[in-house]
């Protein structure tokens, strides 16, 4: 017998292709709303409602319905553009995490070595970190089941130590020094998840804060690094946007925010179903008089675009780099009864001149997510002659320097990538992760060393390549039977040595001494802080 259609067990699979629908026939949904059935047309539900049907009654073999409406759905907003999608349930909370800035857990940065659950850090304020966790620290059992020597994976670590916040996890913990178990009870906690990354001053006058994503939280800790830096006498600042891919629109407006005077226009929005919407400073301007440059690349996209664009457009400050990603595409989140959920692009952005910065799509997915790699095949990533703009159409900043709209940011001052002392064994050291574990071999072994320095500052300063941590890594890549080639050693000395340090440093003091070594060998922001001297 056939099967209602409209039966209560078809419902919950049926809602999220039925929201996709509407977005065709012109319903407009609030952000976050759940919908419901009553929203469509039902000759509409009624089509594709009915073809799910006779497909789970018919087909040749057995199939999984709620497989085959996920995938239904996930094709059809794939065929819209490249930033409409569809993200089940499971899926739903992993993604939501880093834009979120907490998750609940007990609180601390993790690396499997040797199949077993080392501690790197724990996190400041954390459950952890009150109870007197430490780096170093082996956690062999969690709630009684045994996890080192077991194969545990990351995702089975993540699944023993997340929870609901409140309940209570029980540790056995391995400590150097110590001969029996350690018994730690944590109740677990809200833990953030920084999207500011590190910040710091570069020299007396100069600040850098480096973004990786916009969540709800950036804002509130880029105040707090700011407002730190401002205490130590910054009146320049680096803004380090590179390889941020975006994240909430909000988070980038308060942001660009901070540098434009009262009343001046960050962005606008416009779509078919959506009115142009402006976005203008307010007198929130903390930084109004800090001189700015902001460091963008071909992964700065969509929020990273926007605080770019805003600068740029208003003659607020330099732009250093390579061509942004090119993402102009505004996506809203609607949420399901099912726990799903789908963002469709709801309206394009403008930047103040104008400029709509969306990259074309219209030669397919594979095509466009590629379109990053044919920059760097056509020479792009090291002549800013080779960048070929999507759009020729003119627009003026507000002091009438010409840019261009399409296909991304041009930066003011193109910076190519830096190619000298790159050589076959540093990309051999580098790919298999051979920096990555002798950093924290090295760290691991000479722990109560290396805290000696006290903090990341004095690390930074005193700690050196020579020596012995030298003749540490040649014997370990000895050992891994990676060959070292002099000639290449001599020509990619200077990254070895800076890779080394800032690896070590951040497992004993975290990103705070890691950015800062690896900032000795960074080409763009060496320009940045030059072109802000002069």
């Amino acid at each position: 017998m056939k099967k209602n259609i409209f039966s209560s067990a078809f419902w919950p699979l049926l809602l999220a292709i039925v929201f996709a629908f509407g977005y065709f026939f012109g319903s407009f949904t609030p952000k976050k709303q759940k919908l419901s059935l009553g929203n469509f047309p039902l000759n509409k539900q009624s089509k594709l409602n009915q073809i799910i049907d006779y497909i789970d009654n018919e087909y040749v073999d057995s199939t999984d319905r709620e497989k085959l409406v996920d995938q239904t759905i996930e094709n059809l907003l794939q065929k819209l553009d490249p930033h409409s999608y569809y993200i089940t349930a499971a899926e739903l909370q992993a993604m939501n995490e880093p834009l979120e800035g907490s998750f609940e857990g007990i609180g601390v940065q993790f690396s499997i070595q040797k199949d077993t659950v080392v501690v790197i850090t724990p996190i400041s304020g954390g459950p952890s970190a009150e109870v007197g966790i430490a780096a170093g620290d082996r956690i062999i059992n969690v709630d009684g089941e045994l996890v080192a020597g077991t194969g545990i994976r990351n995702a089975d670590v993540m699944r023993l130590l997340k929870g609901e916040g409140g309940t209570l996890v029980n540790l056995e913990i391995q400590r150097s020094g110590t001969e029996s178990l350690l018994p730690f009870s944590i109740t677990r906690g809200k833990i953030p998840i920084y999207s500011v990354d590190v910040g710091y001053m570069i020299n007396d006058t100069t600040g850098y804060i480096k973004i990786s994503r916009f969540s709800r939280e950036t804002f509130n800790e880029f105040q707090d690094k700011y407002t730190s830096l401002l205490g130590r006498g910054m009146t320049k600042l680096v803004l380090d946007l590179r390889g941020n891919g975006g994240g909430f629109m909000d988070a980038a407006i308060n942001i660009a925010d901070q540098f434009l005077a009262e009343d001046q226009l960050i962005v606008y929005t416009e779509g078919r179903a959506r009115k142009r919407k402006d976005y203008r400073a307010s007198s929130n301007d903390d930084l109004l008089n800090v001189d700015l440059a902001v460091l963008i690349d071909e992964s700065s996209a969509s929020a990273s675009e926007i605080v770019a664009g805003a600068i740029q457009d208003n003659d607020r400050g330099v732009i250093l780099g390579r061509r942004s990603f090119g993402k102009g595409l505004v996506q809203e989140q609607s949420s399901w009864f099912d726990g799903s959920a789908t963002r469709l692009t709801i309206a394009r952005y403008y930047t103040p001149a104008g400029r709509c910065i969306q990259k074309p799509y219209d030669n397919g997915l594979k095509a466009y997510h590629k379109e990053v790699y044919d920059r760097y095949e056509n020479g792009e990533f090291e002549s800013d002659d080779s960048t070929a703009l999507a759009d020729s159409t003119v627009y003026k900043t507000i002091s009438g320097r010409i840019v261009y709209g399409g296909g991304g940011i041009m930066p003011d001052n193109f910076i190519p990538i830096d190619t000298a002392g790159a050589s076959i064994l540093l990309s051999r050291i580098f790919y298999s992760g051979n920096f990555y574990q002798f950093a924290f071999d090295y760290a691991d072994k000479h722990r109560e060393e290396l805290v000696r320095h006290g903090n990341a500052e004095n690390f930074v300063n005193d700690f050196e390549y020579t020596g012995k941590v030298e003749n540490a890594f040649r014997a370990y890549l000895k050992k891994k039977n990676l060959e070292i080639v002099e000639d290449d050693y001599k020509r990619s000395f200077e990254i070895i040595s800076a890779r080394i340090r800032a690896g070590i440093g951040r497992n004993i003091f975290g990103d705070e001494a890691f950015f800062p070594i690896l900032h000795e060998i960074d080409t763009v922001l060496r320009e940045s802080v030059s072109a802000q001297l002069n």
